[in-house]
């Protein structure tokens, strides 16, 4: 099974704990915590037919001082899930203070934008338009998600998209025997088939 590292960033009480806890329990709580330090889930995801990914979610505290923690685990990481809160308009502009972390500590992650709270609609202070507008800014991967973790709207969805960006960078299929495998190889290491470079996902 492969597996991937993905760090969950963003400003105090954006939603990230509840938005994983959703993700890999299924379940939400009106009085969760915030997280002091770093914690730490793990999700096995089933892509397509006999092809499963086991993904290791690091959750960083919000709070400025925990900011110093995240240089470290970006390192070897594959993907950056970046929230905001669509109903506090600064956490949208907190965002590059994260990405400034990301990019001066890996060349290569790729970097989602998720919102938060989309079940608030009446304290809505941040139009996809506006988060739209930052995800390009920081040249993020795909369009921005809205996401419930009372809900749970979307909250698949939002994951699901890693997962496809992260096999769209790293993975190809082979020709013989239809499994994905590493673009670094030439040779499919499931069924010993000469690849090359030139067939991609």
């Amino acid at each position: 099974m492969l597996k991937y590292k993905i760090v969950v960033a963003g400003a105090k009480d954006v939603g990230k704990s509840s938005l994983i806890t959703r993700y890999c329990d299924n379940s939400f709580s009106e009085t969760t915590q915030g997280t002091i330090g770093v914690a730490f889930k793990r999700k096995e995801v089933n892509f397509k037919e006999n092809f499963k990914i086991e993904l290791s979610i690091w959750d960083f505290g919000g709070e400025e001082k925990y900011r110093i923690l995240l240089p470290a685990y970006v390192k070897g990481a594959s993907a950056a899930l970046l929230l905001y809160d669509t109903t506090d308009k600064s956490t949208l502009e907190d965002i590059r203070n994260w990405v400034k972390i990301i990019d001066e500590n890996s060349k290569d992650i790729i970097k989602i934008i998720i919102g938060t709270k989309i079940d608030l609609k009446e304290n809505r202070e941040i139009s996809k338009a506006d988060a739209l507008k930052i995800s390009e800014k920081f040249k993020c991967y795909g369009e921005p998600v809205g996401t419930s973790s009372k809900t749970g709207e979307n909250v698949e969805e939002a994951f699901l998209n890693v997962v496809k960006a992260i096999i769209e960078r790293d993975l190809q299929v082979c020709k013989h025997c239809g499994q994905l495998f590493s673009k670094k190889l030439k040779i499919c290491n499931f069924c010993g088939e000469n690849i090359g470079l030139d067939v991609v996902l």
